[in-house]
């Protein structure tokens, strides 16, 4: 849990970037992501260097060269702004690389991060900011897995904050919520298509140190966790270097990160690859027919990505795969043709096991939109016999832009809910919660919003009569009469 130290620790380091002419809240989180790297080349090379001193070996996994001793986190902190800044920027004639050049080129020692690094740019323009940034960095003790996790969560947060490129970040209690009811397997192989931030990938490894710490005492285990478990698809440079670090951060320094457009037809050969997707794609874009893979046109003929996303997934799960996806409400009750394609191909060839309806200022103060979760599995031959359904009202924080911590909240509820499903059989359509069967949905044309589903009870009210209510109101008003009467006479 970050502590308010942390917190102010961060928020230094924001307002000193802003203070210093970096305004943008995605760049600014690209540029302490360099440092913050930057720093961690250094660390652990002084890691290996402990480890060769103590064993008494030569040291061979190396990411800095003697000649490039000035180049280390250790040692340009300590020089004056202006030299710091030139070892940052200019080439020399004893040195033939900066620091960021070296960032750019340290490879796979450096672990995922690295690997993306062709574009990446410094855009800090001044000794003075660069310097400041530093020594806040410099100031925080990460030498704990949580703790740098932490930080760079609270970090992603301010992009919220800020209501900027809010797009790519799904709040995060909401992705817990999802893992927590899809229970990651010890086996499984998990894919987020749209990664962004890389935010579900991270919370699934956490699920696991938080509920089977004793897995990792198997070797096995440690090597699929390391190494096969963690997937994801990202299109935007700056966004899969931000996802990199935070996988990186939280413990997991070589997960198979891919550039690219998840639907195009570069990633094509990515066909029943997972067990496990969690993802929030994006839903506002429209996509040309010639930039989307064949086959997933074939599954729904449509351009827009929150359509294409959902036939995207089903090619890449492999049978018995699970999915948990947010969509807007549209892909609930849409009545153009894509829109019933894909609702009745995931109700009626795959098996389609909840629809947990989210209030519209869950996504705020950047979005406003009505948004639901699908948790379906890939079966190929159905399997959809009850739908369970849930109105969520509530996720325990205000619903207008300011999005401050309150106490209602349903998710605990959800949760209990869906893991005792038997429990759910006699609820009545005017719960939050409720079972509709498959012909039922089939009959309302695969429409899947809950209101479709859900039964209103009206209450009767019963009011006096008209002559009744003018009789009192008639009597309030000739005691009031009196009353002013009797204060005037009073005040004689």
């Amino acid at each position: 849990m970050i502590t308010g130290e942390l917190k102010s620790q961060v928020d230094k380091i924001w307002d000193t970037f802003w203070s210093g002419g970096i305004s943008n809240p995605l760049t600014v989180i690209e540029q302490f992501t360099y440092l913050l790297f930057i720093r961690r080349l250094d660390e652990r090379q002084l890691l290996e260097e402990k480890k060769a001193n103590t064993v008494g070996i030569p040291l061979t996994n190396t990411l800095f060269t003697p000649e490039q001793k000035e180049l280390r986190w250790s040692s340009f902190k300590n020089k004056d702004p202006e030299s710091m800044f030139e070892l940052f920027t200019t080439v020399t004639e004893d040195r033939t690389l900066t620091v960021f050049d070296h960032m750019k080129q340290v490879g796979n020692k450096g672990g995922i991060f690295a690997d993306f690094m062709k574009n990446a740019n410094f855009i800090i323009a001044t000794p003075k900011l660069l310097d400041q940034v530093v020594q806040l960095i410099d100031g925080i003790d990460m030498k704990d897995r949580d703790t740098k996790g932490d930080l760079y969560e609270y970090m992603l947060s301010k992009i919220a904050s800020a209501g900027t490129n809010g797009q790519f970040r799904t709040p995060r209690h909401i992705i817990r919520m999802m893992v927590d009811i899809v229970q990651p397997k010890k086996d499984d192989i998990i894919c987020d298509p749209s990664a962004g931030s890389a935010g579900f990938l991270v919370t699934a490894s956490e699920y696991y140190r938080d509920n089977h710490k004793d897995w990792f005492l198997d070797k096995d285990f440690r090597d699929h966790f390391n190494t096969k478990m963690f997937n994801g698809i990202e299109i935007d440079d700056t966004m899969v270097r931000i996802g990199a670090m935070n996988l990186q951060l939280h413990g997991i320094d070589r997960p198979n990160l891919v550039k690219g457009n998840a639907l195009g037809e570069s990633m094509a050969d990515i066909r029943e690859q997972y067990t496990l997707i969690l993802a929030n794609p994006p839903f506002k874009g429209a996509l040309d027919y010639d930039e989307v893979e064949s086959s997933v046109l074939k599954t729904v003929k449509s351009k827009k990505t929150e359509l294409l996303f959902l036939a995207l997934m089903l090619r890449m799960l492999k049978k018995g795969g699970r999915c948990a996806v947010i969509v807007p409400d549209g892909v609930l009750f849409g009545s153009s043709k894509a829109h019933k394609q894909i609702r009745q191909e995931i109700i009626e060839n795959h098996k389609l096991d909840a629809v947990v309806s989210m209030p519209s200022g869950v996504f705020k103060p950047y979005a406003g939109v009505s948004t639901a979760i699908l948790f379906f599995t890939k079966t190929g031959t159905g399997g959809t016999d009850k739908v369970w359904f849930y109105d969520m009202q509530a996720d325990g924080y205000s619903l207008d832009d300011k999005r401050t911590q309150i106490k209602d909240n349903d998710i605990p509820e959800i949760l209990s809910r869906y893991h005792s499903m038997e429990n759910e059989l006699e609820r009545a359509r005017t719960e939050k919660s409720f079972l509709v069967p498959f012909d039922e949905i089939k009959d309302n044309d695969w429409d899947l919003s809950i209101n479709r589903y859900k039964e209103i009870v009206y209450e009767e009210i019963e009011y006096d009569a008209p002559a009744t209510i003018i009789s009192d109101i008639e009597t309030l008003g000739k005691q009031r009469n009196e009353a002013l009467t009797a204060l005037k006479e009073m005040l004689k």
